[in-house]
């Protein structure tokens, strides 16, 4: 359909769906078990449409308008990437009592070994005249009986597909908190049977941080890269309150020595 707007055939059509679906859920109590079913699985199907759309439409509509896949990088970057809770509204915003291993959307998990978790997690709208990313991330801690707590970003193989010894991978975040933590971010990258890693401090004092792996000083095997995550690992994280406004990445070669 491209750019055409809803004609008046779709428009009817649309009405009479909307019908049957409303008649449908209305009876939902009475119809026959067979019947029941068969709506379950054509109703499962069109929402999984549905959610496609509203997600995709969101995302485009979202304010801040601008940002949703664009940020200012290195002018010689060869990728570049915002992860999808930063870029659009997830299905599922938010979860309490967070179990560890639990994820929020496809990129994002979170690691603590608590033996009871007092911690939240949730996306919310940015709504500041300064934000690019439409959506950001906030972590809640209350009470805390556990010995790390790390957010996991897996990134994707764009990000490994030619990567050398030459390149720099920076990490970009706009970081907000109750009172002062410490958070390290931590780039492991598998190749073959062994995982190289690379750790660096989050300058906190600076507004818009940036960290940056230099892969020169690592033992990586160019020719057997399988993927690549970054742990960010907050220290001492209890009744806080973190806000991740935006994240980003961006992998470009280092200058010649």
């Amino acid at each position: 359909m491209g750019d055409k707007s809803i004609g008046l055939v779709d428009k009817l059509t649309h009405r009479r769906a909307m019908r049957r679906w409303a008649r449908a859920a209305r009876n939902a109590k009475d119809l026959k078990l067979p019947i029941l079913r068969q709506n379950r699985a054509a109703a499962r199907l069109l929402r999984t449409h549905l959610d496609r759309l509203i997600h995709k439409a969101d995302e485009r509509l979202a304010l801040p308008a601008i940002g949703s896949t664009s940020f200012p990088k290195p002018h010689n970057a060869d990728w570049a990437w915002r992860p999808e809770l930063w870029r659009g509204p997830l299905s599922k915003p938010g979860m309490s009592s967070v179990s560890t291993k639990s994820m929020l959307g496809d990129e994002v998990t979170l690691f603590h070994d608590c033996r009871l978790s007092e911690l939240t997690l949730r996306q919310l709208r940015n709504l500041r005249e300064q934000d690019l990313a439409p959506y950001g991330l906030r972590m809640d801690v209350f009470k805390f009986d556990g010995s790390f707590l790390s957010l996991v970003v897996d990134l994707p193989t764009d990000a490994t597909r030619g990567l050398k010894k030459t390149h720099l991978l920076g990490m970009n975040c706009i970081v907000e908190m109750e009172k002062p933590l410490e958070i390290f971010a931590r780039l492991n990258i598998k190749n073959g049977p062994n995982t190289e890693q690379i750790v660096r401090e989050l300058p906190l004092h600076e507004e818009d941080i940036l960290v940056e792996f230099d892969l020169a000083y690592s033992n990586l095997n160019e020719k057997r890269v399988e993927k690549a995550w970054i742990d960010l690992i907050f220290e001492g994280p209890e009744m806080n309150q973190v806000v991740l406004r935006d994240l980003t990445f961006s992998r470009r070669p280092r200058a010649q020595l």
